[in-house]
């Protein structure tokens, strides 16, 4: 007869036991968890997408727009060297994946080589990756400079640009208050993202869409409006329109005063005097001691407060804003400013995202699969149970109990884990009554 130890005998019952302990909290709502005493496992099985229901999008990052802020922060960079080393220059232009100019005087050709050899270099610095290098510099005689993106680099920018917009799209996501929200990356430039159990499809898009860079700007009173929208604005400025129903047009200069960069905080609110919905807002150090100056210099002028390109406010500077909060104001309703204040705190992508692929499962879709499943497994593990008990009787019945066991220590580990249970897993589940019937 077979002995085996009172230890192992135990060791057995009491993992069982805990298998089982975990596996409670899922034949229970959440209201009736949260009345039973401490001790008991709260952690329940999280149901994947084909179950409860939620939202699937594919979104592609720009990467157009990823090459044209590149390479229009690298003219920047030119010309502000350029400036520095008092070197003249004409035609300085971005176009493509290249910024070109001409020196004023061919003279110039070895210095501004000199000037400009620090863009090569800081380019094969930001490169994490085995030095790669972003920028390549050509030049002729005639001091005609052409300073390029190489392939390596804008391949590198365009991958950081995408793990930067999964990071953001979490962060956007996770203020939603949505649980076990799948984001990974496809490929060179794409997200998958998945939410399950989002009530509001409609809201996760409006939030993922836009790019939400704020910036900052002075309005430029003394521009002639009309002249600007003809295509004729005065030199360092653009035109830019409210979102209001006809859009106003604003003559904004280009220099950003303050960008989003700089929040540290942003929360919806109401203004007290109209109880409006308004978005409050707080600054970091640097951003408040620049709005401040700003501010201070810049009495009676009208800035714009710009949101992806669209004027969304532009107050009148009463007064020097020296603490570093303001509010934002744009005949909001409740949810937008909810959602742009969940905009605010989560970040600016690094680029727009294109949703080209969308699919929405119902909860009632949901329930049919789980039922489903639920059914599926019930009925395979009863047939196998069966099957094991007409075969070998007694043994069938012991067989049967491991089984048993087994499934409660997997679903109690899988509760354990917050594990995400979907479709395929209930297969898995079904497929391991199988492979236990055999180890049994």
């Amino acid at each position: 007869m077979l002995h085996f130890p009172k230890w192992k005998i135990g060791l057995i019952l009491i993992t069982a036991l805990v298998g089982f302990l975990l596996v409670i909290p899922n034949f229970f709502d959440k209201d009736t968890l949260a009345t039973l005493p401490g001790w008991v496992p709260k952690n329940q099985l999280v149901l994947g997408l084909d179950l409860q229901g939620g939202s699937h999008l594919l979104l592609q990052v720009d990467t157009d727009a990823v090459v044209k802020e590149r390479v229009d922060a690298l003219r920047d960079d030119i010309r502000r060297l350029l400036r520095d080393a008092r070197i003249g220059y004409v035609n300085l232009r971005a176009s493509g994946d290249k910024a070109t100019f001409n020196l004023r005087d061919a003279a110039d050709l070895d210095k501004a080589k000199s000037t400009l050899r620090e863009l090569e270099s800081a380019g094969v610095q930001a490169i994490l990756s085995g030095n790669v290098r972003e920028v390549s510099m050509t030049s002729t005689d005639a001091g005609q400079f052409t300073l390029t993106l190489t392939p390596e680099g804008i391949q590198h920018r365009i991958s950081a640009a995408v793990e930067q917009s999964i990071e953001i799209v979490r962060r956007r996501i996770d203020e939603l208050g949505t649980t076990e929200p799948n984001i990974q990356r496809q490929g060179a430039d794409r997200i998958l993202v998945q939410v399950p159990g989002l009530q509001d499809p409609q809201r996760l898009k409006d939030i993922l869409g836009q790019t939400a860079k704020m910036t900052f700007r002075l309005v430029d009173v003394t521009a002639n409006t009309q002249q600007a929208i003809e295509g004729r604005p005065p030199p360092g400025t653009e035109v830019l329109y409210s979102k209001d129903d006809p859009p106003v047009p604003y003559v904004v200069e280009t220099r950003v005063l303050v960008s989003g960069e700089n929040l540290v905080d942003a929360q919806p609110g109401f203004d007290q005097r109209t109880n409006e919905a308004i978005v409050t807002f707080r600054f970091d150090s640097t951003g408040a001691r620049r709005f401040g100056q700003v501010t201070q210099q810049n009495v009676g002028r009208p800035f714009a407060i710009v949101l992806d390109n669209e004027v969304i406010s532009a107050p009148v500077i009463r007064e020097p804003i020296l603490g570093g909060t303001g509010q934002i104001s744009g005949n909001f309703t409740v949810d937008e400013a909810n959602n742009l204040a969940i905009l605010l705190r989560a970040g600016a992508l690094p680029a727009p995202l294109t949703i080209i692929e969308e699919r929405t499962v119902g909860p009632g879709l949901g329930a049919d699969s789980i039922k489903a499943g639920e059914e599926a497994a019930i009925i395979a593990t009863v047939l196998v149970i069966i099957f094991m008990i007409l075969a070998y009787h007694l043994f069938g019945i012991i067989s049967a109990v491991a089984l048993m066991t087994n499934i409660g220590l997997l679903l109690g580990i899988l509760s354990l884990l917050q594990a995400t249970l979907t479709l395929p897993g209930i297969a898995g589940i079904v497929l391991t009554v199988g492979m236990a019937v055999d180890a049994n």
